[in-house]
């Protein structure tokens, strides 16, 4: 039956010249509803498809987490951006052109014409594409994904596959050992949705690094907080988790960062979509 938990998860090895059976298996997966967990950038994540409002809440319920810290999105290429957001302000665009792929989440406006429900979203959407090449190219295959780190709520994101699995079990589907991930910092997260880019979360780029593109951004209270300060918004690029945009208080792809491993990240996303307004972009696919 589609979409429920399976009694034995598989794991696929997702180095080297050998990727057709960890690709097949996690778009079946991804496909019938199931769960991922993939390796990123920053840490490794936990993946459902975006546009399945039941694969997205098992997603939550795997973490032990709310609709009120919605998943972060991921997207394979930075062209996909106005596929799902809109309003996307100029600066907004050149932290994207710079950053992306990296460390680097925005939080837009989604578009409204998006048929999906990641939580508690406000109408905004967290966005990210990772620098992993085999996880993009699995993006391009699945469409956009909702992600979030690959951890129980709480405890400190997964930098490898074992640790992952240990902390999900069963809950997952497929896990894709990409071995230890070499960045193991929250991405950063920046809201585009004001007047001014303002940074939510400092991770792995730092405020110097985004004022040298933009020298507007703005430090969240004029002063930017910490990752393990910042309210969780949930990551993929992951760490641990962030609050609608409009809501977001210093404490962030969507979840908090802990003192020595990052925990997860921030998102917030969109409403319906029409069948005469499905987006054209190969990244977004209709809901099933």
């Amino acid at each position: 039956m589609s979409g429920t938990i399976r009694s034995v998860s598989e794991r696929f090895d997702f180095t080297g010249d050998e990727l057709a059976p960890a690709y097949r298996a996690a778009v079946d997966a991804i496909e019938a509803g199931d769960l991922v967990v993939l390796p990123t950038d920053t840490v490794y994540g936990i993946a459902a498809d975006a546009f399945k409002a039941d694969a997205v809440q098992r997603l939550l319920d795997a973490k032990g987490r709310g609709r009120d810290m919605p998943p972060p999105v991921l997207i394979s290429v930075v062209e996909s951006l106005d596929a799902l957001a809109t309003d996307v302000p100029d600066d907004g665009r050149k932290l994207c052109q710079e950053f992306w792929p990296g460390p680097l989440t925005v939080i837009c406006h989604a578009q409204s014409s998006l048929m999906w429900d990641l939580g508690e979203t406000q109408g905004t959407v967290a966005l990210r594409v990772p620098d992993h090449e085999n996880t993009r190219e699995l993006l391009s295959r699945t469409g956009p994904l909702a992600v979030s780190s690959a951890n129980k709520s709480g405890q400190p994101a997964a930098l490898d596959v074992y640790d992952a699995e240990e902390q999900l079990g069963e809950a997952v589907a497929v896990y894709l050992d990409g071995g230890q991930v070499t960045g193991g910092e929250p991405s950063t997260i920046v809201d585009l949705t004001g007047d001014t880019p303002r940074v939510v979360r400092l991770g792995a780029l730092t405020l110097e690094q985004l004022r040298a593109v933009v020298p507007e951004v703005a430090a969240q209270d004029d002063e930017a907080k910490p990752a393990d300060e910042a309210k969780p918004a949930d990551e993929a690029e992951p760490a641990d988790e962030t609050k609608p945009a409009d809501e977001t208080k210093p404490a962030d792809e969507t979840k908090p960062a802990d003192e020595t491993k990052p925990t997860e990240e921030p998102v917030e996303a969109s409403k319906s979509e029409t069948d005469d307004e499905k987006p054209t972009d190969p990244d977004v696919r209709p809901a099933d």
